[in-house]
């Protein structure tokens, strides 16, 4: 089994990264491959609203850049997990724009990623960590996705690359996270063909005016 990590801060090895690995590391204990994608410093361009990925169907988006490329990974992996710093209370403008769009495009194409596990992470200075985990979930929780626990929300603490293993609680997060995260995934694994997924059901959609 294959997780695929997703890195929004700027900085490749900050303390979203090292969120993220201690997540990683738990999961690889497991026997499960856990692959860090860094984000957050790459030029990714927002949806544009254009609607060419629900007329095409073609696990595209009309923006050819790396964002093609990471939805691919998205769908072949067996859990996702999503780790953003925190900027004015929100998610990272980079990793925003990339997650409007490959969610879009994966709900376009029949909802790619539907019950493959995902989860949220954030490393936060002070304040602001869970509103900006609030924003990550929603885009696992539209999609169907299903969503390990920990004791805590996935909040780590830290000003400096690497500061965050002083917040004890936030490490210890993180760590029930991957631990559960890893046993979720090998409980859906277990029931393949013996457990049936619900059947899956056309969107409606709802408009308020009339």
């Amino acid at each position: 089994m294959k997780v695929v990590a997703f890195n929004g801060s700027p900085k490749k090895e900050g303390n979203t990264y090292h969120a993220i690995k201690i997540v990683a590391e738990e999961l690889e204990k497991e026997g499960i491959e856990a692959e860090i994608v860094h984000v957050g410093d790459k030029i990714i361009r927002g949806c544009i609203a254009c609607g060419m990925c629900y007329k095409n169907k073609n696990e595209r988006c009309i923006t050819d850049d790396e964002v093609n490329e990471w939805i691919q990974k998205m769908k072949n992996a067996d859990g996702i997990i999503l780790g953003s710093p925190v900027h004015y209370s929100g998610i990272a403008a980079t990793m925003k724009a990339f997650l409007d769009r490959a969610f879009y495009v994966a709900s376009a194409n029949g909802g790619l990623f539907r019950h493959k596990v995902g989860a949220s992470v954030v490393a936060v200075r002070r304040s602001g960590g869970v509103t900006t985990f609030e924003q990550l979930n929603n885009y696992l929780l539209y999609s169907e996705m299903l969503i390990p626990t920990t004791n805590y929300w996935n909040v780590i603490h830290g000003a400096k690359p690497g500061e965050v293993y002083q917040d004890e609680e936030g490490v210890q997060i993180m760590r029930l996270l991957g631990k559960n995260m890893a046993w979720l995934l090998k409980l859906k694994k277990s029931g393949e063909g013996i457990v049936l997924e619900p059947e899956k059901e056309k969107k409606i959609f709802t408009n308020f005016v009339r």
